[in-house]
């Protein structure tokens, strides 16, 4: 019977996103700021100009739109749609284009290099933001691999690329790649970001090598080794959402960002295992998205050093099935402080408690309903008022 009510009330609140849901009551105007939030989605998501966004928005699945529900409170909020399994450079390009209103350049020095085109979707006059400049800021947050795409935009803006600046003609040089605008970002918040990346690509290999492993495992190797790529179209298979979530490449990455002193960082890190006395991590599934348990399960014992030498122990066992959570708290090469609200420190990540539940639980679940609205406007309500 209970499981019968659970899924009428899951079957209403789809049906009625806003039903039954405390509403806040928020006062922007009495925010210090109110810039706008971009929202960017991680592996394999969408954003809010696809054809099925409003059937099953990223932002909110199964609780409704969020970014309604946001919007709807006097926050000013945007969700660009990036390649759901490229790299971190391409879908920062992606995303400045159409935050911009301008057509995707790759860059003429990374296009060349990884083998594909210089230029892709044009989006002129369909700029997501009305203005974006040093007195009109706006705020990044990013989900998974969202949020690495979100720090790598940041670095973008704020310091361009060198690679690209010269062998490209100034007239024909993309503005993000000409830098100089740290003071457009007023802050960046990543959401269970494998900033580190994920020891869930090293666990892709442990399942191969089962002559059976359950389904939801296979799923694992699925979304790994196919939907975060490489991707098939004759680039270098490095230039792929899946090369940049590997841990040595990942903090490969990290070396190349600088945390500008005058931006606020945020994170949550999630987690769904637990670790007991004996220093014994385990997972139970029924607290799962099913097609996280199986990578859970494998996380929580999976030991070993990377080929370039990082050491994965017992400490990156805890994760919320897709993620490390010692990995979402911030860029091991960053300054790190533990944050509850109240003033936050600029150039420093100030991470949140971490968040009891899977790697959905923050977009509001797959199939296992989370209201998370009321956490939304607590981190937006935070980042207006420093």
């Amino acid at each position: 019977m209970t499981k019968i009510i659970s899924f009428l009330l899951t079957v209403i609140m789809f049906l009625f996103p806003y039903a039954n849901i405390p509403q806040s009551n928020v006062d922007v105007s009495t925010h210090k700021t109110n810039y706008t939030f971009v929202f960017i989605h991680g592996l394999g998501g969408w954003g809010e100009d696809t054809l099925y966004y409003d059937a099953f928005p990223y932002w909110g699945t199964l609780g409704g739109d969020m970014l309604k529900y946001l919007t709807a409170r006097g926050f000013d909020c945007v969700a660009p749609t990036v390649t759901m399994n490229g790299s971190a450079w391409d879908r920062a390009c992606e995303a400045y284009a159409q935050l911009t209103g301008t057509r995707v350049d790759y860059g003429k020095e990374h296009s060349e290099r990884c083998n594909h085109e210089r230029f892709g979707r044009d989006y002129s006059g369909k700029a997501l933001l009305k203005a974006w400049d040093s007195k009109n800021k706006v705020n990044l947050l990013g989900h998974s691999f969202g949020g690495a795409t979100a720090l790598e935009l940041a670095e973008l803006m704020a310091n361009g690329s060198a690679a690209e600046r010269a062998v490209t003609d100034k007239s024909e040089l993309s503005s993000l790649f000409a830098g100089g605008k740290s003071d457009w970002i007023y802050s960046v918040t990543g959401l269970a970001a494998p900033y580190n990346g994920t020891t869930a690509v090293a666990c892709k290999e442990v399942i191969n090598a089962k002559k059976i492993a359950p389904l939801n495992q296979r799923l694992v190797v699925a979304a790994v080794g196919g939907i975060a790529g490489p991707i098939n179209d004759g680039r270098d298979e490095k230039d792929c959402a899946g090369y940049d979530l590997d841990i040595d490449p990942a903090i490969a990455l990290t070396e190349t960002w600088k945390y500008s002193k005058n931006t606020y960082y945020f994170s949550v890190p999630c987690c769904m295992t637990q670790t007991d006395e004996n220093g014994v991590t385990t997972c139970d599934e029924r607290d799962f998205e099913f097609i996280y348990a199986g990578a859970s399960t494998v996380m929580c014992e999976y030991t070993g050093t990377t080929p370039g030498g990082v050491v994965c122990d017992k400490s990156w066992q805890p994760n919320d099935g897709l993620v490390n959570t010692k990995s979402a708290r911030a860029p091991f090469n960053a300054k790190a402080a533990d944050y509850s609200g109240g003033k936050a420190q600029k150039g420093v990540f100030n991470v949140y408690p971490v968040y009891r539940g899977d790697h959905m639980s923050l977009m509001g679940g797959l199939l296992h309903n989370n209201n998370i609205r009321e956490l939304y406007v607590e981190i937006m309500t935070n980042i207006n008022n420093q």
